[in-house]
């Protein structure tokens, strides 16, 4: 992995790929999107690279503000995409998540939470493994609101690319661009995922009934 995106870190093309990857990764959960993030993020803490445009000043690729920018719009077109899909997807879609035990307990939890005008689940789901799948897509077949789903993934965007880019980039700052930098952000990921999940499993409680928006 790092190897091949070193390839890339010194090219634009850089911000296409993450931003492919992290679209692509709210329907192919196995995308290691936070991975090419970190390591595009490392390589822009090691500030090695440069592109000069003709009349213009040279700057550094990747650009550490442009891969933020970059990954945090591309978290929140997949999140929406993926809501969209969902809130079309019709009967099949709403047996295929009867069927699932996991997306019937996220899209209760998420309904409940955003009923009462808080969607923290959102953002923290987009660190657990496939979280971010259970969530967008639940809100989508449950019908909820743009208004009560959209602030809260851009919210999600914007926290797990900052945590993301952090990671690469001061891991890099504080330990070298280095296998064991690399090695203490992915670790420092992980961790926070292991976390989530934890969070986003949890068995609903019994709550009484509330007005949805």
């Amino acid at each position: 992995m790092f190897e091949s995106v070193g390839a890339l870190t010194g090219s634009p093309w850089i911000y296409v790929v993450v931003a492919v990857s992290v679209v692509m990764d709210v329907f192919l959960p196995v995308l290691p999107s936070g991975v090419l993030v970190i390591t595009a993020a490392t390589a822009a803490a090691a500030g090695s690279t440069t592109v000069v445009a003709a009349g213009q000043v040279a700057h550094q690729v990747p650009d550490i503000l442009a891969l933020l920018a970059c990954a945090t719009t591309a978290s929140v077109l997949g999140d929406f995409v993926a809501y969209r899909l969902a809130w079309r997807g019709g009967e099949r879609l709403d047996r295929a998540i009867a069927r699932s035990r996991r997306l019937t307990t996220a899209q209760e939890r998420l309904g409940t939470a955003l009923s009462r005008g808080g969607g923290i689940l959102v953002v923290i789901a987009r660190f657990a493994p496939a979280g971010r799948s259970v969530v967008s897509l639940g809100a989508g077949a449950a019908h909820r609101k743009v208004r009560e789903f959209l602030p809260w993934s851009v919210l999600a965007g914007m926290a797990w690319a900052g945590y993301s880019v952090g990671l690469g980039y001061f891991g890099a700052q504080w330990l070298g661009a280095s296998w064991l930098g690399a090695a203490v952000s992915l670790l420092a990921l992980f961790a926070a995922g292991s976390l989530a999940a934890l969070f986003v499993r949890r068995p609903v409680a019994a709550t009484p009934a509330t007005v949805t928006l």
